[in-house]
């Protein structure tokens, strides 16, 4: 039976986390909604030093999604210039604890300054066994999966495409499936996210919005999560048959005892 086990002492997993409820957490206290995003920033830095202390192999944060572009202008911009100093705040943690930064999505509509920025974090710690910290900005999991199927194409004209080959083409395929998701803000949908890569994930949906997400509820989860038994599809057979046997025994007494034998 495939399952984890709390007692697991080196993990090595993927989380990935929609942060949700940054506008409206913004608006509930009358601010604007951009407001919310500057506090999200803040949570995310702490929320990657918690994943660092829980030795996750991977951390996939959904901050812009292809969708997102029909918001305000004024949020928008916002949203580039945060990303850009959120990286320059955490190069310094990168380099201390070896954590390997990228961004997955379209960055065209990026400014070249945040684009020079992103490329030059990801060059420097593209070696790093630490962490991997990915960032989807300006991402749509239907569009990662069509252009891994028009590059196949592309590179191998006439020859047929097996799942490997796939996943080989996608924005970052070293990163592999997700583990758990975690949703925030009270939403109950994966919203075009990673959604190869969240096959057999354990989804948790949690009513708190980002800004008051705290690390002591990455931590909730992933416990929660420990505890969850993985099965892939698969069944224990062995225990299935013990079952089958139990209840034929326990069928066979009552049926027994039903007609006086």
């Amino acid at each position: 039976m495939i399952t984890n086990s709390v007692k697991n002492s080196a993990p090595s997993f993927h989380a990935a986390i929609i942060m949700d409820g940054n506008g409206r957490w913004a608006k509930e206290r009358g601010h604007p909604r951009f407001w919310g995003h500057i506090r999200g920033a803040a949570v995310a830095s702490k929320i990657i030093e918690e994943a660092v202390n829980l030795k996750l192999k991977a951390i996939t944060l959904f901050s812009f999604s292809t969708e997102n572009w029909s918001r305000p202008e004024i949020e928008i911009r916002v949203l580039f210039k945060l990303l850009g100093k959120f990286i320059l705040k955490e190069k310094k943690r990168a380099l201390d604890k070896k954590i390997k930064f990228r961004v997955i999505g379209d960055l065209t509509g990026l400014p070249l300054e945040t684009v020079k920025i992103i490329r030059e974090m990801e060059d420097l710690t593209k070696d790093f066994g630490g962490l991997k910290l990915t960032l989807a900005f300006g991402y749509g999991g239907r569009a990662e999966i069509l252009s891994a199927v028009n590059l196949h194409i592309k590179n191998n004209p006439g020859q047929e495409m097996d799942l490997e080959k796939l996943e080989k083409n996608f924005f970052a395929p070293d990163l592999g499936d997700v583990d758990f998701l975690i949703r925030t803000g009270g939403d109950h949908r994966v919203s075009n996210f990673l959604l190869w890569q969240l096959a057999y994930a354990e989804l948790f949906f949690l009513d708190t919005k980002w800004p008051e997400f705290a690390p002591s509820n990455l931590r909730n989860v992933y416990n929660q999560f420990l505890k969850r038994e993985r099965r892939f599809g698969f069944i224990d057979a062995t225990s299935e048959l013990k079952k089958v046997s139990q209840l034929a025994v326990e069928n066979k007494t009552i049926l027994g005892t039903k007609n006086g034998k």
